[in-house]
């Protein structure tokens, strides 16, 4: 018995050495992969000096002589804190994720081999100028630099057995190319989606659908959109059909197409230091590491001469006085610039702009096979084979079919034909690095003139200097339109719909107005031609917009830090009517001796009109709101759905509102399919829909059902997502959030801002700049 004693003893121990020994690889493993941050470097590449220091939050300024050592050592801290976010970035814009995840990423490969960007880069590249070049070649020995400092491969190269491969100077270009992705409709699916309905209903029907606003816009020039009349029983009559059907619960749908991103700018004559106010909070897909990285990159210039000693500041400042530079902000990692941030004599900030920038085009066939048709004569299609590499598994050819105007999405079954897409990253000029203008522009209206003329996913951009002037433009190319409807799909074989680029000084812009405030909000912002030259590529509702213009007019002096209450307004305006139709609904009459029903009521009647996590009563509220508009749309669009023969995807615009408010409240007995006897019987079905879902998918009753719990923050690092045993150790906590659609405060668990900061150039000290996840994610 002592022997086997001793033997389980051996055994035991013998264990616990081997899970030692393990634990102690690992973490030697995951020690070994953070970036040094201290010593001396030598690097053959710098032309001088180059000096990295980091603050307690490992935000790095970075000083140097001349701005291609500063891309370097921006490189260098992006391939030590980011490099794997960086290669996935790129290995998505080109469509090359399986060959490291396996058959895994094989889908999303054959759709991103679609936009052919990697050999679109290497085109871009041989285009841009030689101090663009030097730049890119600069910022990549750099990030491959910072790689190689590394004493270990980043741990998520391990956790895949994969090495890195080196950074490229086009593998930038790819990066921005993932932005065009992320940011405008790469598939036109806006235009196709909308077709479908233009072409089963009265035109007056769809106008009245689809409208081009509401009276929520707040617009910086023009005015709200009317409401159209409901359309007669004469043209649009509903009561013999049937189709409110199921679909998404209330409770878990999102406003069409979430959007979020807000930013504005007061005048110096309503702050207190005189300088311009920009405040910015750039909404994306939140994941572990963030999209963005923190960084102040300071070029001390070729001249020492310094300033000229004269204090007076106007618009005819010269921005080339010397080489140097003081930029504060966030950088994409990835590429060598600031996105947005300030210089000390301009801020700059970017909404996106939700223009139209991608055209659904309809594809005649020609006369002979592989051919199609064009004002030009018959032409047959290119054909390009892509070999996509699979990790594990053998290599998969796609085949791409481009037309004159863009590649043939072969996913889309069109009555009259094949769609062609001209997307605005397709065409040459759509990308470079101009960016790097804005680091150096002492003006606004030097800002502008750069931002017109940007390769960037167009942007809604918001500026202010130090003397207190602020303006807005759109940043990145327009497209020149021929006279066609360009929210359809259009037939382009007798005349090409686009004509070129749009010239930079027939961009519109806003420059100081009455009121001193600038505001954007994923919104339309102009009116008349200057919104005919941007389109609607979906643009948000204008609730946001108003809440921001409103709470911007409600005072007279500002200072930078006066702008998080905004961004923070999580005040639910928007949904208060609802919550009022909402109880009126729930009457004594309706309620009788429901009890679900009556706490229902009871919760909307004590909610606080906030989107805040404990609230029940807004969660309960919001739910009664996406369930009618899903009803109410499904119902309107049976029409559509049965010309087809079956289902398809139809899109509700993010201007649904407008017609969906007017049906509620006018409750027009047309517009009422045979499922419901009445209007009031389809909103209390509606609550009833709900309450049956929490019933069946959750334990506890309705008080339980806070908005934090719906509302659960989701950030993710992307191992984990398909190995979820890594979720505790990759992924941020899980904490209810604050915040919803339609207010500044947009949260929902994976989206929300990607950044947010307000400044005064000049006077950065004084403004803030939030980040979320921090700056390395590892």
């Amino acid at each position: 018995m002592k022997s086997i004693k001793r033997l389980l003893q051996r055994l035991l121990w013998s264990a616990l050495a081997v899970l030692v020994a393990a634990i102690a690889t690992v973490w030697l493993l995951l020690e070994r992969s953070l970036p040094p941050l201290d010593g001396i470097l030598h690097a053959g590449e710098l032309a001088g000096r180059v000096t990295i220091e980091r603050d307690a939050q490992g935000v790095p300024t970075i000083t140097a002589r001349s701005r291609t050592d500063l891309a370097y050592a921006t490189g260098f801290v992006h391939g030590q804190d980011r490099f794997f976010q960086m290669d996935l970035t790129r290995r998505q814009a080109a469509g090359e994720l399986s060959a490291i995840f396996g058959e895994l990423a094989l889908d999303l490969d054959k759709r991103m081999r679609w936009h052919r960007f990697r050999s679109r880069a290497g085109r871009v590249l041989e285009t841009v100028s030689e101090e663009e070049k030097e730049t890119l070649a600069a910022y990549a020995a750099g990030v491959n630099a910072g790689l190689a400092s590394l004493r270990s491969r980043p741990f998520e190269y391990f956790m895949l057995r994969e090495t890195p491969q080196p950074w490229q100077p086009e593998d930038s270009l790819l990066v921005a190319y993932a932005m065009f992705l992320d940011l405008n409709d790469e598939r036109a699916m806006r235009d196709v989606q909308r077709g479908y309905a233009a072409r089963a209903l009265p035109r007056v029907v769809f106008d009245w659908l689809y409208p081009a606003g509401t009276r929520w816009d707040a617009p910086l020039t023009g005015t709200t959109t009317a409401a159209a009349a409901v359309p007669p029983a004469a043209v649009f009559d509903l009561r013999r059909s049937s189709g409110a059907g199921g679909g998404v619960p209330g409770d878990l749908a999102t406003d069409a197409h979430l959007t979020g991103s807000n930013n504005w700018a007061v005048s110096g004559s309503l702050s207190r230091n005189g300088k311009a106010i920009v405040a910015n909070d750039m909404h994306l897909g939140l994941s572990v590491p963030n999209v963005f990285y923190r960084a102040r990159l300071v070029q001390t210039g070729d001249n020492s001469g310094g300033d000229t000693g004269d204090n007076s500041r106007d618009d005819s400042r010269d921005d080339s006085r010397d080489d140097s530079r003081d930029i504060t902000g966030v950088t994409l990692p990835g590429t060598p610039a600031v996105v947005a941030g300030s210089n000390g004599r301009v801020a700059w900030a970017f909404t996106n702009s939700y223009g139209d920038w991608s055209d659904a085009v309809i594809v005649r066939p020609g006369a002979m096979p592989g051919t199609y048709r064009t004002a030009d004569g018959d032409m047959p299609f290119e054909e390009h084979h892509e070999t996509i590499a699979v990790k594990g598994a053998t290599d998969v050819t796609v085949l791409i079919r481009e037309t004159r105007w863009g590649p043939v999405n072969e996913d889309v079954e069109w009555p009259d034909g094949e769609i062609a897409v001209s997307w605005i990253a397709h065409r040459a000029g759509a990308v470079n690095l101009l960016h790097l203008g804005l680091e150096t522009a002492a003006t606004i209206d030097s800002a502008m003139d750069i931002a017109n003329r940007l390769g960037i996913p167009p942007q809604n951009f918001v500026c202010g200097d130090d003397a207190g002037n602020i303006g807005w433009t759109i940043a990145g190319k327009i497209p020149q339109r021929s006279a066609f409807d360009s929210s359809l799909p259009a037939d382009w074989s007798e005349r090409d719909g686009w004509t070129g680029w749009l010239p930079a000084e027939n961009y519109p812009r806003v420059r100081n107005p009455p009121a001193g405030r600038i505001w954007t909000a994923n919104s339309r912002v102009v009116d008349g031609g200057a919104l005919q030259m941007i389109g609607n590529g979906g643009y948000d509702l204008g609730a946001r917009a108003g809440q921001i213009r409103d709470k911007l007019h409600s005072k007279d002096l500002f200072i930078a830090r006066d702008m998080l209450a905004i961004q923070l307004d999580d005040r639910a305006l928007f949904l208060t009517p609802w919550r009022d139709l909402l109880l009126s609904v729930l009457d004594d009459e309706a309620v009788g001796s429901d009890a679900q029903r009556q706490r229902y009521r009871e919760l909307a009647e004590d909610w606080v009109p906030r989107a805040t996590a404990e609230s029940a009563g807004y969660r309960l509220v919001r739910g009664f709101r996406m369930e009618v508009r899903q009803m109410v749309f499904d119902m309107l669009m049976r029409p559509v759905v049965d010309s087809y023969g079956k289902e398809i995807e139809l899109r509700i615009s993010n201007q649904f509102e407008g017609p969906l408010w007017t049906l509620v409240n006018e409750q027009p007995a047309h517009l009422l399919s045979k499922d419901f006897e009445s209007w009031h019987a389809l909103l209390l079905e509606a609550v009833d829909r709900n309450i049956r879902y929490f019933e069946q998918n959750f334990d506890g009753g309705l008080e339980q059902r806070r908005w934090g719990e719906r509302n659960m923050a989701r950030i993710r690092h992307p191992l984990s997502r398909s190995i979820s045993a890594l979720s505790p150790w990759l992924d941020m906590l899980p904490q209810p959030l604050d915040g919803d659609s339609n207010m500044p405060r947009v949260m929902s668990p994976d989206f929300g801002p990607s950044e947010r900061f307000a400044v005064s150039p000049g006077d950065e000290q004084d403004g803030y700049l939030h980040m979320p996840a921090g700056q390395s994610g590892h």
